[in-house]
């Protein structure tokens, strides 16, 4: 007995050091989504421009879509809005989510940085975001045409995001809507 005392703390610490090596594989940036392979949460809200307009699942059905959130108070929306307005320009269809933001302080973001949105929905207390599972802005979804989720991309979309994971995939979808 007083033999497997002395082994104890060793085999305490093999088994701690197997776990953390174990975690040096894993991607710190990737959340799973429960919605992946399902359909995008439905919803009514307001458009970021007009509280008279408002927008529901259907005004994102029928192309494929990036669904991006973002909010004025998120540093990490400010580094990728360039981006965004970059694959707007070149015809990628982009909708945004304005998440627990005031409409002035959107508005002026907008105009001061640029919209790459064709549609912006306001989702002042977060609901949407709750339905979505938001961690926190920015986080970018991948809809095909008939609005199922497809990808989750938590953190920047940038450059080299595009041009791998989340670009490939927008292609792949969009090349799937084109065959049928």
């Amino acid at each position: 007995m007083s033999r497997l005392k002395l082994y104890l703390p060793l085999a305490l610490f093999a088994l701690l050091a197997g776990l953390l090596y174990r975690g040096l594989n894993n991607d710190p940036t990737e959340l799973p989504s429960a919605l992946i392979d399902r359909p995008f949460p439905a919803f009514e809200l307001q458009s970021v421009e007009s509280a008279d307009t408002l927008y529901t699942l259907a005004q994102l059905r029928g192309e494929v879509t990036l669904v991006n959130v973002w909010a004025t108070w998120c540093f990490a929306c400010r580094l990728e809005h360039a981006m965004l307005n970059q694959l707007a320009e070149q015809g990628v269809r982009i909708v945004g989510l304005n998440y627990k933001d005031s409409r002035p302080a959107a508005l002026r973001w907008l105009q001061e940085r640029g919209d790459p949105y064709q549609l912006n929905l306001f989702d002042p207390r977060g609901e949407l975001g709750f339905d979505l599972g938001v961690y926190g802005a920015p986080e970018t979804y991948l809809l095909d045409a008939e609005g199922i989720v497809r990808h989750r991309r938590v953190g920047v979309v940038d450059e080299r995001i595009w041009a791998g994971e989340l670009g490939q995939l927008y292609r792949k979808y969009q090349g799937q809507k084109r065959d049928e």
